[in-house]
């Protein structure tokens, strides 16, 4: 199987190196248990650029891993992309990554036929696993597909009776996430599909049994946490099949409460309250490839993580600071408790637990997740036997919702206790303690709490391991309740989107009646070609040169009339915006070179 694999693959090398050159990569994507290293291929063909490959001739290979989304510990199974010019080193790869010799790779006409190469390149998909039928309607587009992010929101739970909510669902998910901070600038290299596969009952699974849907979205058990996919293989190929149309899969559960999860696709559903939330951060998860900056997580890595103070990332967002001593200090805080109980509470017995604190620290903040606890009357809240005096968030009904109580008072050195109980008997059942953590903070002078301040503060993985970040709690990454991201992450998502997307959208050279000669380029809609404007100063600086020299008089010009003078015309076009400070890997940038060797006829 391995030998006929290669041979197709080499088959595709030889064809790929014609005449004309394709400027596009190839892209070879695995499916590898991770207990065995047994592969299986998901999709093999052209994809978008990556501005961080170099030329064909270098044989470079890009590696991008992920996780498929999975319940407890049936997680074995991840997803590996390797994007490269050459098919030849791709296929050297899969043999390194790969433990089996019965690699399968079938295609819609069976292995003889896995591979084509035409008009629109080579393409391959692994097809045992049937796809269900897919309706694939525009929400909100930017530019071709080919050259923008598309995000695309597949239907889970939802009846044939039902596709009009389905598509209500996800353009109110669709506006949410890009008329705030945390798309809106970015929405131009954007695209967003909704795509219908109608399901057989209404709703999502919940104690690990999933309902007769098309990916089988379920909860674990009732808590409002997770949500993951029965058919992991069927999301998987349901979104291979789209090909450009889908960089990252949303799949939209039918169902009113809390719930998602982030990975290879990302899971959330329709609740008012909490759906465009865990979209975002999920999201800035995939796209921006970083890891958490809540407390009691394990991955903490990208643009806004840390772990030694002499190596911060983000000094290009710090405030300008006399004592450079203070420059990279550590924001003095600490965590004396965590805990995610995931516990339905009862009003025979208060959940309680106790912690111990230093005493050292000069301010507090108890933090704490319910469900199924619409009224202030539903639940008593005691801290050290005093009322804390919680109001739920109005409107919340039984959805679950994240509360800070936050104290300029210290802790006594001691134990402290903390306790949660239901006084209304008619939710036990339904009631539910999520999580629960308390926080220490220094002075102001020890720990700048204030909006907008970028630092390096602690955050405590589920070890105890201290990294840190750049915000106190201005991030969604940080606060799923946070509708924003800071400007670290931001900084990221433009980067990572423009790894993958070319400023210039099209050019051409256009003859004219008058046989002069246009020279003429389409940019993507930023700055002053946006066609809804931002708050964020932004701009394109465009410079024109003929045979090496500049043409100033053409300068910040899209379209320009060089008549029929011959030679080399190159264009440079450069995009700022202040959201981006630093761009080492010169993403904000794009070029074109236009031949002219004879007068228009």
């Amino acid at each position: 199987m391995k030998t006929l694999l290669a041979n197709t693959l080499a088959f595709a090398l030889i064809a790929s190196t014609g005449a004309r050159w394709n400027p596009r990569p190839y892209q070879l994507t695995l499916r590898r248990d991770t207990n065995t290293s047994s592969c299986d291929i998901v999709s093999f063909g052209e994809t978008q650029l990556h501005k961080s490959l170099l030329p064909a001739t270098s044989g470079q290979i890009i590696r991008q891993h992920n996780v498929v989304p999975s319940a407890g510990s049936l997680g074995n199974m991840e997803i590996i992309r390797f994007l490269s010019y050459n098919t030849n080193e791709l296929w050297l790869r899969v043999q390194l990554e790969c433990s089996n010799d019965d690699l399968l790779f079938v295609g819609p006409n069976g292995f003889e036929t896995q591979v084509s190469f035409g008009d629109q390149g080579v393409h391959g998909i692994l097809l045992d696993v049937p796809v269900p039928p897919l309706e694939v309607v525009s929400l909100l587009q930017s530019g071709p597909s080919d050259n923008r992010i598309d995000l695309a929101f597949f239907s889970d739970g939802y009846t044939m009776r039902e596709r009009d909510k389905f598509l209500d669902d996800a353009m109110r998910l669709v506006t949410d996430l890009s008329a705030n901070q945390t798309f809106a600038s970015v929405r131009p290299l954007l695209n967003f599909w909704a795509v219908f596969s109608p399901s057989e009952e209404s709703g999502v699974g919940v104690d690990g049994k999933a309902k007769r849907t098309p990916f089988g979205l379920y909860r674990d058990g009732t808590e409002l946490r997770g949500l993951y996919a029965n058919n992991s293989d069927v999301a998987l190929m349901a979104c291979a099949s789209l090909g450009n149309k889908c960089n990252y899969a949303i799949l939209l559960g039918n169902d009113p409460l809390y719930g998602g999860l982030g990975g290879e696709y990302t899971t959330t559903t329709a609740s008012l309250a909490n759906g465009a939330l865990v979209l975002r951060h999920e999201i800035g998860h995939s796209i921006i490839d970083v890891g958490e900056e809540y407390d009691g997580g394990y991955a903490y890595f990208g643009v806004n993580a840390i772990h030694d103070l002499s190596n911060v990332t983000w000094t290009h967002w710090l405030e300008h600071q006399d004592d450079d001593v203070n420059l990279f200090r550590a924001e003095r805080s600490a965590m004396p408790m965590q805990a995610y109980p995931w516990t339905l509470l009862n009003t025979t017995q208060p959940w309680t637990i106790s912690f111990l604190s230093s005493g050292n620290y000069a301010r507090h903040l108890i933090k704490f997740s319910l469900s199924g606890l619409p009224d202030r009357d539903d639940l008593g809240i005691l801290f050290d036997s005093v009322d804390l005096r919680w109001t739920p968030r109005k409107d919340i009904g039984i959805d679950r919702w994240h509360y800070d109580v936050y104290e300029e008072t210290s802790l006594s050195a001691g134990v402290h206790e903390i306790s949660f109980a239901l006084k209304n008997g008619a939710l036990e059942g339904s009631a539910q303690l999520c999580s629960v953590e308390v926080l220490e903070y220094g002075t102001e002078a020890e720990f700048n709490a204030t909006l907008g301040h970028y630092g390096m503060f602690p955050t405590f993985s589920i070890d105890n391991d201290t990294s840190y970040r750049p915000t106190n709690d201005d991030c969604l990454m940080r606060s799923v309740t946070k509708p924003n991201f800071c400007k670290v992450c931001l900084e990221g998502l433009w980067l990572s989107l423009l790894k993958r997307i070319d400023l210039i959208d099209n050019s051409r050279i256009i003859c004219g009646r008058d046989r002069h000669r246009t020279l003429e380029v389409d940019l993507v809609p930023l700055a002053e070609f946006r066609e809804h404007p931002v708050s964020s100063e932004e701009s394109y600086s465009i410079a024109w040169s003929k045979d090496g020299k500049v043409l100033p008089h053409f300068a910040n010009m899209t379209h320009i009339d060089v008549s029929d003078e011959v030679g080399m015309y190159h264009i440079d076009v450069r995009f700022s915006t202040e959201e981006v400070r630093v761009d080492k890997g010169k993403l904000l940038g794009a070029s074109r070179s236009f031949t002219v060797t004879e007068a228009c006829p």
